[in-house]
């Protein structure tokens, strides 16, 4: 049999160097990276054409999945571990600052504004344990951050989000603003492990591949201020059975904290641009 090995890294050279180009740098560079990775892949595992027809069809499909409040090829990259590899790379956090994690597929802007000790919960019907979240967002220098924005959002204890129900609907979702001591407080209900949404594609690769769609209970967080780089992170309730195994690999040993009380205190560590 012919050594095919030259032909196959002649082609990959040729379609590489189709991309190399002045006109823009960066994108001549990240799609050569792409080429070369693939091209490696089909190689590696000696692709077959039904199975390469198969990878169309799926992400054909997790195309199809997607609309105004879901997001499946978000889900796609958390449950492949990009989205958390992406923050690692690109917000890899100063020693003493808080960890971050992934933003997910539920982030809604432009949440209401709510004062110091206000609740999130606008549906009366929400239930839950009550749980009051305090803290302080701080520098890494220890000085208190005043005027720092923190956009809050969470799962029901339904094991919805609010978007899922009705995509004009709002709750457990807000925003607050630190006062002059850099302190923060609300009320919520105390967060539930739920699963991811698995009646589309990804959940179907999640079933082919004996994985579970369990993520811990959290909540979570957008920190943003003047001059600081912004902080996209969870809380984890420390008794979650799924800490292990999260769904989306979100999960920093850091950001599990104890919510079994009536309180649950966590300060913000955020760092200057």
């Amino acid at each position: 049999m012919a050594d095919q090995t030259m032909p196959v890294v002649e082609h990959r050279q040729k379609v590489c160097a189709s991309f190399a180009t002045d006109a823009n740098p960066r994108l001549s560079a990240v799609l050569e990276a792409v080429v070369r990775h693939s091209h490696a892949l089909v190689d590696e595992v000696q692709l077959t054409r039904e199975e390469w027809r198969a990878a169309i069809r799926f992400l054909t499909a997790v195309g199809d999945r997607c609309d105004d409040t879901r997001q499946e090829f978000i889900l796609l990259s958390d449950t492949l571990g990009v989205s958390t590899l992406l923050e690692m790379v690109n917000a890899a956090p100063a020693p003493g600052a808080s960890e971050p994690t992934v933003l997910g597929p539920f982030y809604v802007p432009g949440a209401p504004l709510r004062p110091y000790g206000d609740s999130i919960v606008a549906d009366p019907a929400t239930g839950g344990t009550p749980l009051v979240m305090t803290g302080t967002v701080k520098g890494l220098d220890g000085i208190p951050v005043p005027q720092a924005s923190l956009d809050v959002w969470q799962v029901q204890p339904n094991g919805l989000y609010d978007i899922e129900e009705n995509p004009s609907k709002r709750n457990l979702r807000s925003r607050f603003e630190t006062g002059a001591d850099g302190a923060y407080r609300f009320t919520t209900v105390r967060p539930v492990d739920y699963t991811i949404p698995d009646d589309g594609p990804v959940g179907m690769m999640l079933r082919a591949t004996g994985r579970h769609p369990w993520r811990p209970a959290h909540v979570h967080f957008l920190v943003t201020a003047d001059g600081f780089k912004p902080l996209v992170t969870h809380l984890f309730d420390e008794s979650s059975p799924w800490l292990d195994s999260d769904a989306v690999f979100g999960v920093r040993p850091s950001l599990a904290v104890e919510m079994a009380g009536e309180e649950c205190a966590y300060d913000f560590v955020i760092e200057a641009r």
